[in-house]
């Protein structure tokens, strides 16, 4: 009898041991969590915040969330080297490393910083090479007519362009200021060449027709001066415009040249006759043709 009691106790102080050697030993590990408050930028706490855990050593993870004031608690975590990573909606993902030693509970504060806004999608017919811009305010040179190669030029056919476009703004404005004397020398003419005239009539309707030619000629060195760039091609009223150049520019030459021989006659009391008799109709022509040829870039038809 006394070895069955004998031998019912030592079962049982076999089984008790291990739990108490068990429960001795977690008494002498101190809890290792990993603790800490996420915050936004301006030190708000943010919730539901999803953290991540990853043992370096072993690639073990482990995950919590942060509860309503931004706090979370990961606890019994073996000693090593961590990865910790830190996500909520609206912030960029936040990455920190950390090392666990034993019996140490460590306290990681992480401040999250605020994601910024996708770029707005861009417009697929914008990225294309000759494609008008939406927010452009004038024509491209697509637009007036040159090739994607032309406006693609190199530096020197650039150069060569902008040089022609300098002088032919020159030429046109020139253009513009011979018309006053023009008109004057029109205006002129009728008492240059009536019966009654005088020698002053004469000499006042010469000299505006000199200054006339002076302004008309050097209008006209511009545009013959002008560069020319290779592969364009003249159109629509710049062909009128030139085809009119073809009349008023002999008739520039032609008019001085009869009315010079026009006022020696007078000059001599002569009545004008022979070839400067035409000296009027060629004067009108040349005077028609040159206000057409600025009529033709100055009014789209």
């Amino acid at each position: 009898m006394k070895g069955k009691v004998a031998q019912f106790f030592l079962g049982v102080g076999i089984l008790v041991l291990p739990l108490l050697i068990s429960g001795t030993v977690r008494a002498q590990v101190p809890d290792t969590a990993l603790r800490g408050t996420v915050t936004n930028p301006s030190g708000a706490a943010v919730s539901n915040a999803k953290i991540s855990v990853k043992n370096l050593d072993t690639g073990e993870t482990t995950t919590a969330q942060t509860d309503p004031a931004g706090v979370y608690n990961l606890p019994h975590l073996a000693p090593g080297d961590y990865e910790v990573s830190v996500s909520a909606d609206g912030y960029s993902t936040k990455v920190v490393k950390v090392t666990h030693k034993v019996g140490v509970s460590q306290t990681t504060d992480v401040s999250l910083i605020t994601q910024p806004a996708p770029a707005p999608p861009q417009n697929p017919t914008e990225n294309l090479p000759n494609a008008p811009s939406s927010s452009k305010t004038e024509p491209s040179l697509q637009d007036l007519g040159f090739t994607p190669e032309q406006a693609q030029g190199d530096a020197k056919r650039q150069a060569l362009l902008d040089r022609r476009t300098h002088m032919l703004k020159i030429h046109q404005r020139l253009g513009l200021i011979t018309t006053v004397p023009l008109i004057a020398t029109l205006v002129t003419s009728i008492g240059a060449g009536g019966k009654n005239t005088s020698n002053t009539d004469r000499t006042v309707h010469m000299i505006l027709g000199a200054v006339t030619g002076d302004l008309y000629f050097t209008s006209a060195y511009f545009a013959i001066r002008a560069p020319r760039v290779p592969g364009t091609k003249a159109r629509g009223p710049i062909r009128f415009h030139k085809v009119m150049a073809w009349i008023h520019g002999p008739g520039m030459i032609l008019t001085p040249i009869l009315g010079g021989i026009a006022y020696s006659q007078k000059n001599n009391g002569e009545k004008v006759h022979g070839i400067a008799v035409a000296h009027g109709p060629v004067a009108i022509v040349t005077a028609g043709a040159f206000g057409a040829a600025l009529l033709s870039v100055s009014l789209k038809f």
